[in-house]
């Protein structure tokens, strides 16, 4: 196992009486929930490893059945939790695309090469993706959408963005 954990979604409740939980995912589009995955649940830092018995969509949720979890006592404690999977799992992406956590850590320019922060964390939301990106006097929330992202540079660790106007303003 590498030492990079991606996060895939978060643990939000249980799901009826059987040892279903209910997921919140990160990329609702994802198919990184098949059965017989290994995954690690992250609650407060405590990182457990686990396999995926069963996951079916609900709505933009997940449902999500682990191995051994087989009641709602045994499911109960995992509300909270992170659900991640290692790096090396996830699969080859077509050229020019990339994993949004990726992103975290460069630094976001505008077209003017004017320097707007550090990418700090994606933050998925029913509208779409979001960057939230540190300024140095505030925060800001960028769509991760093609219309304002311009170009994501790793070997020059920066991404462009075209803002509309007022996006770095509010």
């Amino acid at each position: 196992m590498s030492e990079r954990l991606v996060p895939l979604g978060e643990i939000v409740a249980t799901h009826g009486l059987e040892g279903w939980l209910k997921l919140n995912p990160f990329n609702p589009e994802t198919s990184a929930f098949d059965s017989s995955r290994e995954v690690i649940l992250d609650k407060e830092g405590d990182r457990t490893p686990h396999e995926i018995e069963s996951s079916k969509r609900h709505g933009r949720q997940m449902l999500v059945k682990l191995r051994g979890a087989d009641g709602i006592d045994d499911a109960r404690k995992w509300v909270g939790s992170i659900l991640c999977v290692d790096a090396a799992a996830l699969g080859p992406l077509e050229p020019g695309q990339y994993y949004h956590y990726q992103v975290v850590g460069l630094e976001v320019y505008d077209l003017r090469s004017e320097r707007i922060g550090v990418i700090t964390r994606v933050w998925s939301t029913p509208a779409g993706e979001l960057y939230v990106v540190q300024g140095t006097t505030k925060e800001f929330l960028i769509p991760a959408v093609k219309e304002i992202i311009e170009k994501v540079d790793f070997a020059a660790g920066r991404v462009i963005i075209n803002p509309p106007e007022g996006l770095l303003d509010l």
